[in-house]
């Protein structure tokens, strides 16, 4: 049942050269050299680049899909009009405008595409880089699910049928509570905001059950004493252990997520 896959071994070679409209499909390429040089139209699919070192080149409309990064020093390297669906990155010194030019059409390979290039930057420990890969990861996540379940195209139709349909609404509609709560962790001011709008609302209720609504000061009073109930330092015998419960309860679910 098993037959050949006829990958060419490429070990300890270097590019003297220029190369235009070849041909190296299926390859290993192990400790491949190049600097500086510039690859036009170049078909790498299915390709493995194992610990090469490919500084400055310049990869002009080449097609890298399926192929897989290892250990490999892109510095300087540019990319212009390049497929890399199904492309996969690891501990690989490649720079963040790859993101804004050579992101795949599609959302479900873009959303791939930024995930394989945020771990990547992990492993290196570029947070910069790590943090751009983020903010498109999230915002091709929301498109994605949002067609998973909403969509007519025939893709997402075919794909997403019944239950798995329902099962992509409940998930959008889960990462549109957290995105409107805190950015999905990207945006920490509509956590802070959010939090305000929490204590604003329970310290109304407690002036309105508890406290004269006449008075301006209950307002204060209740509001300066609320971040000690929400974090639940503080409970009140007049308040419902269930309320309480559940007020902390919420605060550490969110810090969980």
């Amino acid at each position: 049942m098993l037959s050949e896959s006829n990958r060419v071994h490429q070990i300890d070679k270097k590019f003297d050269a220029d190369v235009s409209n070849e041909q190296f499909m299926n390859q290993l390429f192990v400790r491949l050299v190049a600097k500086d040089k510039q690859f036009t139209k170049v078909d790498f699919k299915y390709s493995i680049f194992d610990t090469c070192y490919l500084r400055g080149c310049k990869f002009d409309s080449c097609d890298f899909t399926g192929c897989r990064f290892v250990g490999t020093n892109l510095h300087g390297a540019k990319f212009s009009g390049c497929k890399f669906d199904y492309s996969i990155f690891e501990r690989t010194v490649v720079e963040n405008p790859i993101l804004d030019t050579e992101c795949p059409g599609s959302e479900n390979l873009k959303m791939k595409f930024a995930r394989t290039l945020r771990m990547n930057y992990q492993q290196l420990g570029d947070a910069e880089s790590v943090n751009k890969a983020i903010r498109i990861e999230l915002q091709v996540t929301e498109i994605h699910l949002h067609k998973a379940w909403g969509s007519n195209e025939a893709y997402y139709r075919k794909k997403y049928a019944g239950l798995k349909r329902l099962e992509k609404l409940l998930e959008w509609i889960n990462f549109k509570f957290f995105d409107l709560v805190w950015g999905n962790g990207e945006n920490p001011l509509k956590l802070l905001l959010v939090t305000i709008i929490i204590l604003m609302l329970m310290s109304l209720i407690d002036v309105w059950k508890f406290k004269n609504t006449q008075i301006i000061d209950s307002y204060t009073q209740a509001f300066l004493g609320f971040p000690q109930i929400f974090l639940g330092t503080l409970s009140p015998s007049y308040y419902p252990s269930l309320y309480l419960v559940n007020k902390l309860g919420k605060l550490r679910f969110v810090a969980s997520q």
